[in-house]
């Protein structure tokens, strides 16, 4: 129930009083949204593991909870979507479409609506090997917008910023994560460089990943090196993506990359085929010599403050014409205050947020991740496995904390190892259940998806 009222903050609704359009309405919408929650600090604060042990349902209405204990589980379930029921309490109905008319419009806009233009286009075998269903997806649509904005912009290169697995790099304390690298493994890079032909720079956190991209981008360039040689059709280019090993932990850390990574002379790998192989792995961009190549940011699953780095990176280096990114973890988001003044903090990132006091500590941010849409679509048994399954975390926690509290002080990541392996067989089943509805146009639901009350990162 905690976890449900508290996503009801981020539901998909567009029927509100509030709006964006100046300055000032947003304001006006930020701080209705600051004064609403603050009464409710104590419940949007707490861990769902210690629902038991901290007796969080004596900060819920009484006469809500006599109400809502005895309700069928698929209306509970409607709840974060903002649905009530007329026979429910006045107090409660109120409550949760006051969360309603607060919450941002998430619309799903039409790609060729919103930026007119991109032809998407689907990847071949060779470029989606290794990619499951969901990041093909992705990375068809994604490679499609950013080939267009720098096209439209007329960049000379594209950053794929955060282009190989996530890193999580956090304080000492371990309970502040200050940045995350995105995930993937360059395909994004790739599908730019060999697809759309556009000079790219992939930008890797960890060593071994950008080992492994680069490998991969090998492996992709034989194959169009086999095809040109095969088509004898003369003169051939072929942009490969460079790699590039650093934690961007900074904006001047990015500032630095961009600044440095595009000189004419250390820019980006083109390999020339046919009548002009003495050019072969010469750089190779279109631009004037005389000025400095501009560039295009991207980002899929830019996470934590790498999607805020990027950002202020765009306001403040010339040389970046345009940010095309997809942000996830917003969990993972560091967070400062009024006082930090100009800080490096993730959020918030604005001075208006920052002097309304807005504040949003760990566990809110993790409660802020859930989905209204992935509550609403599970069916009442695939409902109960979760209340299930989170009420017998939370009576564990009660044995630790009688039993071995000096365990329980150190915060420990139990169930991270069954939360993993549960997501890869949900997404081998899915994709299994896809590939049946293609052939057969039927649909089976063999298994009964998990709704995590926690981030990503783990319970």
């Amino acid at each position: 129930m905690l976890a449900a009222m508290a996503d009801a903050a981020a539901v998909e609704c567009c029927g509100t009083q509030y709006s964006c359009d100046t300055a000032s309405n947003t304001l006006s919408w930020i701080n209705a949204i600051v004064d609403f929650i603050a009464p409710f600090n104590s419940l949007i604060n707490a861990h769902v593991v210690n629902f038991f042990t901290d007796r969080l349902w004596e900060n819920v209405d009484k006469e809500w909870m006599d109400c809502l204990r005895r309700e069928p589980v698929q209306n509970l379930l409607l709840i974060p979507s903002g649905v009530v029921q007329d026979y429910w309490p006045a107090s409660l109905k109120q409550f949760i479409l006051k969360l309603r008319a607060l919450a941002l419009c998430q619309e799903q806009v039409d790609v060729n609506t919103a930026l007119p233009g991109p032809y998407i286009t689907s990847l071949n075998t060779v470029l989606a090997q290794g990619m499951n269903v969901k990041k093909k997806h992705e990375v068809e649509i994604l490679s499609a917008v950013v080939s267009t904005v720098a096209n439209n912009v007329r960049a000379d290169a594209v950053i794929d910023v955060g282009a190989g697995q996530m890193v999580v790099v956090v304080d000492d304390d371990d309970t502040d994560p200050r940045q995350v690298e995105g995930h993937g493994m360059g395909y994004l890079a790739q599908v730019l460089a060999f697809q759309y032909q556009h000079p790219v720079i992939a930008i890797d956190a960890c060593s071994h990943h950008g080992s492994v991209t680069d490998a991969r981008a090998e492996r992709i360039k034989k194959h169009y090196v086999s095809q040109m040689l095969k088509s004898g059709s003369g003169m051939w280019s072929l942009n490969v993506p460079k790699t590039i090993t650093c934690h961007v932990l900074s904006i001047d850390t990015l500032k630095t990359l961009v600044e440095a990574s595009l000189p004419v002379d250390d820019a980006l790998q083109s390999t020339s085929m046919g009548n002009q192989n003495k050019d072969q792995g010469k750089i190779c961009w279109s631009g004037n010599a005389k000025r400095k190549p501009s560039t295009v940011l991207a980002g899929l699953h830019a996470c934590g403050d790498l999607s805020v780095t990027m950002l202020k990176t765009f306001i403040e280096c010339q040389d970046v014409k345009a940010v095309v990114s997809l942000g996830c973890c917003y969990n993972l988001l560091s967070e400062g205050s009024a006082k930090d003044g100009e800080s490096e903090f993730g959020f918030p990132m604005s001075h208006a947020v920052r002097s309304a006091g807005l504040s949003l500590a760990k566990n809110v941010r993790d409660l802020a991740c859930q989905s209204a849409d992935r509550w609403r679509s599970l069916d009442m048994h695939a409902g109960i496995h979760n209340f299930e399954l989170h009420a017998f975390r939370a009576a564990f926690q009660m044995v630790l904390c009688k039993y071995y509290p000096d365990f329980t002080i150190n915060t420990p990541s139990i169930g991270r190892k069954g939360k993993a392996l549960r997501r890869r067989h949900q997404r081998r089943s899915a994709e299994s259940h896809l590939h049946l509805k293609g052939s057969t146009g039927l649909l089976r639901q063999d298994f009964l998806p998990v709704v995590s009350t926690e981030s990503e990162a783990g319970i």
